[in-house]
């Protein structure tokens, strides 16, 4: 069965419409992209093994296109909650939301207290604790996760060398 490259085309791009759910959205995106490879290699060769080398480069290729897309998503967002919390009084608590392009990740929300600064000369850096809001309002549930944010020229930037696995797996 060929599939023509048009609906192939449309079956990627639909991948990137699904919810926010990470491994629906990489299994999605395997499957598409298997789905490609053996439409492109049926196209170019009838030889097995070349045919299975297009099809794990084309999955390959669609895997890393993803886990860029997510480290481009996780770094706006934590560069809107280091805006933020760059902006707040130490001790003072404020709401952030961060609401995405890409529909790959859920838009979040949350509070984030300014613990206190830290640093030196020519070095300003700031503990936070935030939270990630999740749910209807009438059963909201939190995650609660602390990081370190630095003033880099004007803005402020995450600086937390490796953020908990669980709220970002392992893609910062």
């Amino acid at each position: 069965m060929r599939i023509p490259f048009a609906g192939l085309a449309v079956l990627l791009i639909a991948t990137l419409a699904l919810p926010a759910c990470g491994a629906l959205l990489a299994e999605g995106t395997s499957d598409a992209a298997g789905i490609a490879g053996a439409g492109i290699a049926a196209g170019i060769t009838k030889n097995a093994t070349i045919g299975a080398a297009i099809g794990l480069g084309v999955k390959s290729l669609a895997d890393t296109g993803l886990k860029y897309a997510q480290r481009r998503v996780h770094r706006y967002e934590q560069d809107g909650i280091a805006a933020v919390a760059g902006a707040t009084a130490i001790g003072a608590t404020a709401p952030w939301s961060v609401e995405h392009d890409l529909p790959i990740e859920d838009d979040e929300h949350g509070q984030l207290a300014v613990i206190r600064d830290i640093g030196g000369s020519g070095l300003a850096c700031r503990e936070i604790v935030f939270s990630v809001e999740r749910g209807k309002p009438e059963a909201i549930r939190r995650g609660f996760y602390t990081a370190t944010v630095c003033q880099d020229g004007a803005q402020w930037k995450w600086a937390t060398a490796e953020p908990a696995t669980e709220r970002w797996g392992s893609l910062q």
